[in-house]
């Protein structure tokens, strides 16, 4: 019974747990018995201290941080998780020149590489596989790869971060314009050199559509707001915000049916009055799609405290979650401010939490089993 509990608990993978371990199987007389037992713990999955979900700035800022505490951390960086490459949605981006450290801006899929070979140089393990399961309901926590992979963990980390939502339309997807002119993100692309001076175009009506129209009148000729009612679902403050500037013109009930252009970028729009039916074509060197992001967080959302949207609950000044010793960091808890940086901050946060919480799970283990039953009482 005792080897089992050891077992089960995963202390039998650390230097006290192994210890007491292997004390209880030298009791046996029988060779074959202490055999069989001592086998019960090379069995066992490794248990890590800490294991880092994501790709992006948010996940490998927090494998930076744990990697320097000599936590040894393992990142699972996901095989085209979210539909999106080992990076995020800075690979998606073209250039990044908000990101502090690059005076001459950086592409998005540099930038990333940057932060993969920052990560490994510090001690970063990386697993390019993607999470599909994760159970809370013992300790060490466990997760689940796609690829089967199993590892138990006193530690979870997630930042895996969410999908800018694109619109099926012809001639804006990855074997048209986008990247070319079509874009999900305003205030990530919209001060590219290519928008500037130019007619610019945002489709949806909530507040982020407004705020990325806003946010392009600093650069383009003109911005039009394609909404396909005939009303805004934006708050007062931002309708009227966006009214008032002379920069911004709303095409109510339209729909942008293709993305046009002769050579390498946008040029033009082909759009649809919804009531008449009537097609048209205007000129535009950029599309943006403001219709939301999806959190990549259905592999956790049954575990963890998410909102309506997906998105998971962290608490007031933390990104502790309301599971112990799991923290959330960067776009799959952040729904506002959604930038490399901010990601990149929320994923050091979620690094020096995780330090403090196997600390105290250190200082409250004197040997014995009752840390890990408080453990799952608070």
């Amino acid at each position: 019974e005792e080897v089992a509990e050891l077992t089960r608990g995963g202390r039998a993978n650390d230097f006290h747990g192994r210890f007491a371990f292997f004390t209880v199987i030298e009791c046996f007389e029988d060779r074959s018995v202490r055999r069989d037992l001592a086998a019960m713990v090379e069995e066992e999955p490794q248990v890590e201290n800490v294991v880092i979900v994501g790709s992006g700035p948010a996940a490998h800022t927090a494998a930076i941080y744990t990697a320097r505490a000599e936590l040894k951390p393992l990142l699972f960086e996901g095989l085209l998780a979210g539909g999106v490459a080992a990076g995020g949605q800075l690979t998606t981006t073209t250039d990044v020149e908000n990101f502090p450290g690059f005076p001459d801006g950086i592409s998005g899929m540099e930038i990333t590489e940057r932060f993969r070979a920052q990560s490994i140089n510090m001690g970063t393990r990386i697993l390019t596989e993607t999470i599909s399961s994760v159970d809370f309901g013992s300790f060490p926590y466990e997760v689940t790869s796609e690829n089967g992979t199993v590892v138990r963990a006193k530690a979870l980390v997630i930042a895996s971060g969410a999908t800018a939502k694109r619109m099926d339309i012809p001639g804006a997807g990855d074997n048209g314009f986008w990247q070319r002119g079509v874009s999900a993100c305003a205030v990530c692309d919209g001060a590219a050199p290519f928008f500037r001076g130019k007619p610019l175009a945002v489709i949806g009506g909530g507040d982020s559509a407004m705020e990325e129209a806003t946010f392009l009148t600093k650069y383009g000729s003109k911005v039009y707001v394609v909404v396909r009612r005939d009303v805004l679902r934006a708050s007062k403050t931002m309708q009227q915000r966006a009214r008032a500037n002379p920069k911004i013109e709303f095409l109510y009930s339209h729909a942008v049916t293709e993305a046009l252009g002769s050579g390498k970028f946008l040029e033009q729009l082909k759009i649809k009055d919804l009531k008449t039916e009537e097609e048209r074509i205007i000129d535009c060197n950029g599309l943006f799609f403001a219709i939301g992001h999806l959190p990549n967080t259905q592999f956790v959302s049954h575990a963890v405290d998410t909102d309506d949207q997906g998105y998971i609950i962290t608490k007031p000044d933390s990104t502790a979650t309301n599971v112990r010793g799991v923290f959330a960091c960067g776009d799959c808890q952040d729904k506002k401010w959604r930038q490399a940086i901010t990601a990149a901050g929320s994923g050091c946060m979620s690094a020096l939490e995780v330090e403090h919480y196997l600390q105290e799970l250190e200082d409250d283990q004197p040997g014995t089993h009752s840390a890990l039953n408080m453990h799952h009482n608070l």
